[in-house]
C-alpha cells in the first residue's frame, strides 16, 4: 500500500478513508492500479443506491389529478 501511496503522489490518507482527501487523488490510485476504467461508475446514478433511496424518498407517496383534469376538461 505504501508503495501504491508513493507512485499515486498520495499519503496513506487514501487507505485510512480520511475525507479530506480528493477526488483527484482516488483518480491516481486509480490510475496507479490500472483501473482508470472505472472511473465512469463513479459518476453513475445506477452505482449510487444511497442516492436513489434519497431521492425516491422525497417523491410525494400519492398523486392527485386536479379536478379540471378528472372532468376531462
Amino acid at each position: 500500500m505504501a508503495l501504491m501511496a508513493e507512485r499515486a503522489g498520495m499519503s496513506r490518507k487514501i487507505e485510512k478513508g480520511d475525507p479530506g482527501v480528493s477526488l483527484g487523488g482516488y483518480a491516481s490510485v486509480l490510475f496507479v492500479l490500472g483501473l482508470t476504467d472505472r472511473l465512469h461508475d463513479l459518476v453513475d446514478a445506477n452505482h449510487d443506491l444511497v442516492g436513489r433511496q434519497l431521492e425516491e424518498e422525497s417523491l410525494p407517496k400519492r398523486i392527485r389529478l386536479s379536478r379540471k383534469r378528472q372532468l376531462g376538461k
